[in-house]
C-alpha cells in the first residue's frame, strides 16, 4: 500500500487551483530540486529580481542545495558546503558538511515542509481556501511551513516549544498566522503532539502536517539530500579517498534519511544517529532537557528508519553552547586563526548554527572512533546559521562576562580538540531492535499507528524501498497539477 496518499479530491482541487493561480504559484519537481538546470528559463530570469527570503512564489524553486550563496538575485551553481580541516576538527579525515544556510528561511527544513504539503497540495487533499495548515516543530520546520502558508494565502498555526530561540518568534510573528508556544524546550515533542490532539479536536477545518511522521519529510531529505551528498562525494574525492558514512543529527528523522540514499549509492558506508548526552533517548532511552536547539528529543520519530542506523552519538550541549562563542566571538576567531585553522574558514564559521556544531561534533567522534584517516570521507549537514541564534551569544555574554582569548583557548582544548568517543554506540541488531521498539509507545500507544505497521517497519524487507519508489508518482502529480494552472 503506498505510503503517500496521491488520491485526487476534485472539488477542493479546483478551489485550490484557483487559488495557487490567483496567487501566482508554480510549483517545482522533485527533479527540478535536485537538477535546477531543469528550471525552465522564464523562472530564472524571474529569480533575477528576488531576494532569498521574500515572500515570492518563485523562491519555491530555491528549494535546492544549488542556490547561489548570495541575499537577492542568485540563481543556481554548485553545491554550497565546508570541509573542516584537521587543524579545526583534530582528525585528519574528510569532514565535510552542506550549508543549510542559502535556502528560502535561512534553513534546509524549507525543503522537508515542502515535502509534507506537495501531495497533499496537488491532489486537492488540502484546500488552502478553507483549511488551516498546523505546523508542529522544536524550531525550523514551522517556519519553512509558516512561509509556505503565506505564499498560499492560508491561514496557517505554527507550533514550537517556548524556550525556543526569540529570533524564529520574531519571524513567525510577521509570517504565520498564529504562533502556540507549548511548554518546555528542545526535549518537549510530547508536548507539541498534545496541542495537536487539542486542535484536532477543536472542530476547526485544519490539516497537521507533522513532520515527525509524515514520509513527505523522509522522501525530500531522501532524493534531494541524498543526491546532494552523492555529487559532493563525486566532486570532492581524490583518487585514493573513500566514502565512509554521514552523520546526522536525528531530530525528526527527515536529514538523516539522505543517508538511505548514501547506503545504495556507497554500500557498506554507515549512518550515524546524533542527539544530545543531557537527553539521551536513543543511546540508553534516556530523557532530559537540552540547549541544541532543532534536534528533538524523547521519543523515536516514526520516519526513522531505525534498522539502517549504525552508531548512535551523544554530543554534549555545553560543547554546542562554547563553541558557538568560539566560532563568533572576535576573541575565538582570533584564538583560532593563530593556532592554523584557515582564515577563510574562520570568517564562515557563523553559518555552524547550533544543530550544525552539533552534527560536525558528531562527525568528529565517528572519526575518531573508526580511526579514519586522510582518504576518509564523513558528510553531515549544517542545517542553519548562528543568523538565529545571535540573541543567545548575547545571554551568553550576560551570563558569563565578555569572551576571552583564554577562555577561546580552553574551549577549543576541552570542547573540540579534547572530544572523546564517549557516549557513542556501534549498533549490534539488537541494538538497532531496541531503539525501534522505542516507536511503539509514542506511536502506537499514543498518535494512533498500528501494531502492523511497526512491525512491517521492521521485518518487512520492501517497506522502505516502496516508499523511496513512490518519487515520480508524486513528481507527475506536480506536473499534471501546473499544468491544470496554466501559468508555465
Amino acid at each position: 500500500m503506498a505510503k503517500i496518499d496521491l488520491t485526487v479530491y476534485p472539488d477542493r482541487l479546483e478551489r485550490t487551483i484557483q487559488r495557487v493561480r490567483e496567487r501566482n504559484i508554480i510549483i517545482p519537481t522533485f527533479a527540478q530540486m535536485r537538477d535546477p538546470n531543469l528550471i525552465p528559463d522564464k523562472i530564472k530570469e524571474q529569480l533575477k529580481g528576488v531576494g532569498l527570503w521574500d515572500l515570492d512564489p518563485r523562491n519555491l524553486f530555491r528549494i535546492t542545495w544549488h542556490n547561489e550563496p548570495k541575499a537577492t538575485g542568485g540563481l543556481f551553481g554548485g553545491l554550497n558546503y565546508i570541509e573542516f580541516p584537521e587543524s579545526l576538527t583534530g582528525t585528519p579525515a574528510r569532514i565535510v558538511a552542506l550549508v543549510g544556510k542559502w535556502f528560502p528561511t535561512g534553513a534546509h527544513k524549507v525543503g522537508a515542509a515542502f515535502g509534507c504539503l506537495v501531495p497533499r497540495l496537488v491532489t486537492g487533499q488540502f484546500d488552502p481556501t478553507q483549511q488551516k495548515a498546523v505546523w508542529p516543530s522544536t524550531g525550523n520546520y514551522c517556519r519553512g511551513g509558516a512561509y509556505d502558508s503565506a505564499l498560499l494565502a492560508c491561514e496557517s498555526i505554527a507550533i514550537l516549544p517556548e524556550e525556543m530561540s526569540k529570533e524564529r518568534f520574531e519571524w513567525l510573528a510577521s509570517i504565520a498566522g498564529e504562533t502556540i508556544k507549548t511548554p518546555g524546550s528542545e526535549s518537549n515533542v510530547k508536548e507539541i503532539f498534545d496541542k495537536c490532539w487539542e486542535l484536532r479536536n477543536s472542530g476547526e477545518d485544519l490539516m497537521i502536517f507533522n513532520q515527525f511522521d509524515e514520509f513527505g519529510n523522509y522522501l525530500w531529505h531522501y532524493d534531494i539530500t541524498g543526491h546532494a551528498m552523492e555529487e559532493l562525494v563525486k566532486q570532492i574525492a581524490g583518487p585514493k579517498d573513500e566514502y565512509r558514512g554521514m552523520v546526522s543529527a536525528t531530530g525528526s528523522a527527515g536529514t538523516i534519511a539522505s543517508g538511505d540514499y548514501m547506503k545504495q549509492k556507497f554500500p557498506g558506508s554507515f549512518v550515524a544517529a546524533s542527539e544530545a548526552v543531557q537527553c539521551p533517548t536513543l543511546y540508553e532511552n534516556g530523557f532530559g532537557a537540552h540547549r541544541i536547539e532543532g534536534i528533538g528529543d524523547k521519543h523515536v520519530p516514526w520516519i526513522h528508519h531505525v534498522s539502517n542506523t549504525d552508531f548512535v552519538v551523544a554530543i554534549d550541549d555545553n560543547a554546542v553552547v562554547n563553541l558557538a562563542r568560539l566560532f563568533n566571538e572576535p576573541e575565538g576567531r582570533t584564538h583560532l586563526a593563530n593556532s592554523g585553522v584557515p582564515a577563510e574558514l574562520v570568517e564562515n564559521l557563523d553559518l555552524l548554527g547550533f544543530s550544525g556544531i552539533s552534527n560536525v561534533l558528531s562527525a568528529i567522534k565517528v572519526a575518531k572512533y573508526r580511526e579514519l584517516t586522510e582518504n576518509d570521507i564523513v558528510v553531515t549537514v549544517l542545517t542553519d546559521s548562528m543568523e538565529l541564534y545571535n540573541s543567545r551569544l548575547d545571554e551568553m555574554r550576560e551570563e558569563m562576562g565578555e569572551y576571552s582569548e583564554k577562555a577561546a583557548a580552553v574551549d577549543d582544548s576541552r570542547w573540540l580538540k579534547g572530544l572523546a568517543t564517549d557516549y557513542l554506540e556501534d549498533l549490534t541488531y539488537i541494538g538497532q531492535k531496541r531503539i525501534h521498539n522505542l516507536k511503539y509507545f509514542t506511536w502506537v500507544e499514543q498518535q494512533g499507528k498500528t501494531y502492523q505497521e511497526i512491525q512491517d517497519q521492521w521485518y518487512q524487507r520492501d517497506y522502505w524501498t516502496e516508499l523511496q519508489a513512490e518519487i515520480p508518482a508524486i513528481d507527475a502529480k506536480i506536473e499534471e497539477f501546473n499544468a491544470k494552472v496554466g501559468l508555465l
